[in-house]
């Protein structure tokens, strides 16, 4: 069984989960709702870099990003702050899309990055508890 890592366990949700290979982060906020789109959508980005760091990954290993705007106007005042922080080449599926909300939040993210074998465990032998060791006895003993 793959065991599962918590960071920024609260009594209702983490600020992130490691399962296998994938982090999983919960919606990142802007730290002070009184700047302006650009300046949320960089407090959620810098917040992202330092749960990637907690989870020993990167933001070029991110499979899949969700962004909520309160106001899809904001959308090209965003992208400008994105575009500069994600590395070229790296960009992973993303999808935003406006959604209302009650506080003075303008900008949220979701993110899904991946962690190499290798970082999670510090080597590639398959040894027999880690997911690259039990990979290999699936396939050695199921032909999986």
């Amino acid at each position: 069984m793959t065991e599962i890592k918590r960071i920024g366990v609260g009594a209702r949700m983490s600020d992130a989960v490691i399962h296998g290979a994938t982090v999983y982060l919960a919606g990142q906020v802007a730290d002070d709702p009184s700047a302006d789109v650009k300046g949320q959508t960089q407090q959620v980005l810098d917040a992202i870099d330092r749960l990637l760091a907690q989870a020993r990954s990167d933001k070029t290993k991110i499979l899949q990003a969700q962004i909520f705007l309160a106001n899809i106007a904001d959308f090209a005042a965003m992208n400008q702050v994105w575009d500069a922080w994600v590395p070229e080449g790296h960009t992973p599926a993303r999808a935003t899309v406006e959604a209302k909300s009650k506080s003075s939040l303008l900008a949220r993210a979701r993110l899904a990055p991946a962690r190499l074998i290798d970082q999670l465990y510090g080597c590639r032998l398959p040894c027999p508890d880690c997911c690259y060791g039990q990979l290999v006895s699936l396939k050695a003993t199921h032909g999986v």
